[in-house]
């Protein structure tokens, strides 16, 4: 049988990308944002931001969501900025048991009956493969969800927070602003750690290795690039009764040629609850992607 909801939703984003190469280029992107997001049945917030230009736009740029897994991203650029100033040594052992895997956590399952990763192997895992244990771990290592919070504030994100381990950090209490960000804000921050000078070199250029090498986001707006750009990611996904689906993306596109690299944050909320991801959702995402790409060109 054929979900008649995730065929309208990939349609629709098929019919937006299709559109967006044919309307003239003065139109506002955000419309087409609008008209993905209505047409998608949920709610969506998105930035694209040119770092060669400074040109921009998204749509509900200002307004919160919750960053599910997209979080790790700056988790492990935190291990690394620690190392970076010699207040943390990557080899440094963290210990683990059972009582410590949570959904998710293959790498950390895997190495059970050693009991122990390095920080550096646990950063590599939040990163490439979304590890819930190893966040976990190494968030504790590091000064717990208020120590991600701060290193945001330090690095010019007076924005985003994160409240809690996980699992708790894939929802924002009623009536609170926790583990939420915004698009703009996060824009920013990938922007300043990915291409910036948060972290020295070297670090830098391990942690977009590690984007790079994440395969999570592949249906995402990874999905929307030509062949010969490059992109890295991590992506976000949450799953609740009663709340419904979140499908997440933060992006760094670059273009061949040497051109000035795109980043591009995408959070879209189903209010339809499924356990596996919506095949339509990613779709979302990856015509935020192919907005993009076309936007820029």
């Amino acid at each position: 049988m054929i979900d008649r909801r995730n065929f309208t939703l990939g349609a629709g984003a098929m019919v937006l990308s299709a559109c967006v190469g044919a309307r003239a280029p003065k139109e506002d992107p955000a419309l087409r944002l609008r008209a993905l997001e209505k047409a998608a049945g949920g709610r969506l917030g998105a930035f694209v931001y040119d770092t060669g230009s400074g040109r921009s736009f998204g749509w509900r740029v200002d307004e919160r969501f919750c960053h599910c897994s997209t979080f790790k991203l700056s988790l492990a650029a935190l291990a690394l900025r620690e190392s970076d100033a010699r207040r943390l040594d990557l080899a440094e052992n963290l210990s683990f048991g059972r009582a410590d895997i949570l959904g998710y956590s293959p790498v950390v399952e895997a190495h059970l009956a050693q009991g122990h990763l390095t920080i550096r192997a646990l950063a590599e895992a939040v990163q490439t493969v979304s590890d819930n244990a190893a966040a976990n771990v190494l968030m504790h290592r590091l000064g717990g969800p208020q120590a991600v919070t701060a290193f945001w504030r330090q690095i010019g994100d007076g924005v985003s927070r994160i409240d809690s381990y996980e699992p708790g950090v894939n929802v924002i209490p009623a009536g609170t602003q926790e583990n939420s960000t915004t698009p703009r804000a996060m824009a920013q921050t990938v922007r300043r750690i990915v291409l910036g000078d948060v972290l020295h070199p070297a670090s830098r250029d391990v942690l977009r290795g590690w984007m790079a090498e994440t395969q999570s986001g592949l249906q995402r707006i990874r999905a929307g690039i030509p062949p010969d750009w490059r992109g890295l990611d991590k992506t976000g996904t949450g799953m609740r009764k009663g709340v419904g689906n979140k499908t997440n993306d933060l992006a760094v596109l670059m273009p061949p040629g040497g051109k000035a690299p795109l980043i591009v944050v995408g959070y879209f909320e189903n209010p339809v609850f499924s356990e596996d991801v919506h095949p339509g959702d990613e779709a979302v995402l990856k015509a935020l992607g192919d907005l993009a790409v076309r936007w820029a060109s």
